[in-house]
C-alpha cells in the first residue's frame, strides 16, 4: 500500500523532472532572447529596456503577498480534504488582486503624467523620444498579468508547480517568437518590445485562466458569493509577510539597474544583466528542483510527517553542494561563453563574473532554508533579516559604486546584505526541525 509520504515523493519528483524540463527550455528561451534584443536596440536602448523592465517586477509583485498566501492556503486545506475552503481561498484571492489593482494603475499612470521620467530612469530624451507611452503600454498589460497570474499560485498550493513553470515558459516561447518576426521584419524600436514583452504573458495567463477553471478544476472556479472577508484577512495576515519579503527582494534585485543607470550609465546595465542571467541559470536549475517542496513541506507538516521532512533536508543539502560545483566551473569558462553568446561589443571584467557567482551561491544556499520555512509559515525571522539588507543595501551600493568604481563592488555589496539572511534560516530550520523534534 502506498503511503501519504511515498505518494507526496512521487508527485513531488515528477514535478521536479517536469520543471527541469520546463525550466530548460525556458533558460533557452532567455539565452537566445538576450542577443536578439540587443540586436534589435542596441547597447543604449537595451540597457534602457532592461531598466524599465526592473520597475515592471516591482508593479507584479504588488499583491501584498496574496499569491503565496493562496498557494499555502489551497495547500493546507486540500491536505484537510476541504474543497468549500479552497474555492473560498480562490474566490477571495481574485477579488482582493482585483481591488489592488485598480487604484495602483490610476497612481502610476498619474505618475508618469506628472513626473520627469526620463530624469528618473536617467535616460536621454533625445535617444528615447517615446518613454511615457512605452511606460503606459508596459503598465496596462503589467496590470492585467497582475491578476490572472494568480492561477499560477493555485497550481503551486496543488503541488504542481510544474504547471506555473509551463503557463511562464509558454509566455516566454510566444515573446521570442514574435520578437524574432518582427526583429527581421525590420520593426526594431522599443515600444514594439515592451508590447510583446508584456502582451505575451497576458494573453497566455488569460487562456490559462479560463481552461482551469472552466475546464480542469471548475470545483474551484472563483465566484464572486465564495468570497468570504475572513478568508481574505487571512490571506492578507500571510500574505502581508510574504509581501514584505517580495518588496524587499525588488528593492535588493531588481533596482540594481537603476543604481547602475543612474550612477554609472544605462549602457552598463547590459553587461551586469548578461552576467546575471549567465550565472542566474544555475539559480534556474535550482528553482525547478527544490520549489516543489515548497507546498509539499506544507502537506508533510500539516499531516505532522517530520521524517518526510528530515529526508527532504538532506537532499536539499545535496542540491546546494552541485550548484557551489557548477557556478565554480561557469566562472573558469565564461570568458569564451560571453564571446560566443553576445560578441565581443559587450565587455565583461573577470572579477565581475567571480563575484555574480557568488551572490547567487549565497541566494541559492539561503532559498535551501527559506522555501522550507514559507511552506509552513515561519516568515518573522525572514522579514526581520530581510529588512536588515534593504536598509543597509542601498547605502552600501552607493559607497561601493562611489569608491569601488565598478559593478562588480556592487555586487559584493549585495553578497554583504545577503549573508546574515543566510545564517538566520540554517538557525531557524535546525531550531524547528532538530531540536524540537528530538
Amino acid at each position: 500500500m502506498i503511503t501519504k509520504g511515498q505518494s507526496r515523493s512521487k508527485l513531488l519528483v515528477k514535478n521536479i523532472l517536469a520543471s527541469f524540463a520546463v525550466k530548460g527550455w525556458s533558460a533557452l528561451i532567455v539565452l537566445l532572447m538576450v542577443p536578439l534584443t540587443l540586436k534589435m536596440l542596441g547597447v543604449y536602448l537595451n540597457g534602457a529596456w532592461l531598466a524599465i523592465s526592473g520597475v515592471l517586477v516591482w508593479i507584479d509583485l504588488m499583491d501584498i503577498g496574496l499569491g503565496n498566501g493562496l498557494r499555502n492556503a489551497v495547500a493546507e486545506y486540500i491536505a484537510r480534504d476541504d474543497i468549500r475552503k479552497v474555492k473560498e481561498a480562490v474566490s477571495s484571492a481574485f477579488f482582493m488582486l482585483a481591488v489592488i489593482v485598480i487604484p495602483m494603475f490610476l497612481l502610476l499612470l498619474a505618475a508618469i503624467h506628472f513626473f520627469d521620467m526620463y530624469a528618473a530612469f536617467g535616460i536621454d530624451h533625445s535617444r528615447f523620444p517615446d518613454l511615457d507611452t512605452v511606460l503606459i503600454v508596459a503598465l496596462a498589460m503589467t496590470c492585467g498579468t497582475f491578476i490572472l497570474k494568480c492561477v499560477g499560485n493555485f497550481y503551486m498550493g496543488l503541488q504542481l508547480p510544474a504547471v506555473n513553470n509551463f503557463i511562464i515558459c509558454i509566455g516566454q516561447t510566444l515573446a521570442l517568437v514574435l520578437t524574432a518576426i518582427f526583429y527581421f521584419l525590420g520593426s526594431r524600436s522599443v515600444l514594439v518590445v515592451v508590447v510583446i514583452n508584456t502582451l505575451s504573458p497576458l494573453m497566455v495567463w488569460a487562456v490559462s485562466a479560463l481552461y482551469t477553471f472552466r475546464k480542469r478544476y471548475p470545483q474551484y472556479s472563483p465566484s464572486f458569493r465564495y468570497v468570504n472577508m475572513k478568508m481574505t484577512r487571512d490571506l492578507c495576515s500571510t500574505g502581508v509577510q510574504f509581501f514584505i519579503l517580495q518588496i524587499c527582494g525588488v528593492i535588493l534585485l531588481a533596482s540594481t539597474n537603476i543604481i547602475i543607470s543612474k550612477l554609472f550609465s544605462p549602457a552598463e546595465v547590459t553587461p551586469y544583466q548578461v552576467v546575471y542571467r549567465y550565472f542566474s541559470l544555475v539559480l534556474v536549475v535550482f528553482n525547478a528542483i527544490c520549489l516543489p517542496f515548497w507546498n509539499a513541506t506544507t502537506d508533510a507538516y500539516t499531516r505532522n510527517d517530520m521524517a518526510w521532512i528530515h529526508q527532504s533536508g538532506r537532499k536539499l543539502n545535496m542540491i546546494v553542494g552541485a550548484a557551489f560545483v557548477s557556478l565554480a566551473l561557469m566562472v573558469l569558462i565564461a570568458p569564451p561563453v560571453y564571446r560566443l553568446w553576445v560578441g565581443s561589443e559587450v565587455q565583461i571584467p573577470a572579477g565581475l563574473s567571480a563575484s555574480m557567482a557568488l551572490y547567487i551561491f549565497i541566494l541559492i544556499a539561503s532559498f535551501r532554508f527559506s522555501y522550507i520555512l514559507n511552506g509552513i509559515n515561519v516568515l518573522r525571522i525572514q522579514l526581520v533579516f530581510t529588512l536588515f539588507a534593504t536598509v543597509a543595501f542601498i547605502p552600501l551600493a552607493w559607497l561601493a559604486c562611489k569608491y569601488g568604481g565598478s559593478t562588480t563592488w556592487l555586487v559584493l555589496a549585495m553578497c554583504a546584505v545577503q549573508c546574515p539572511g543566510l545564517i538566520a534560516n540554517m538557525w531557524k530550520c535546525h531550531q524547528i526541525f532538530h531540536q524540537k523534534h528530538a
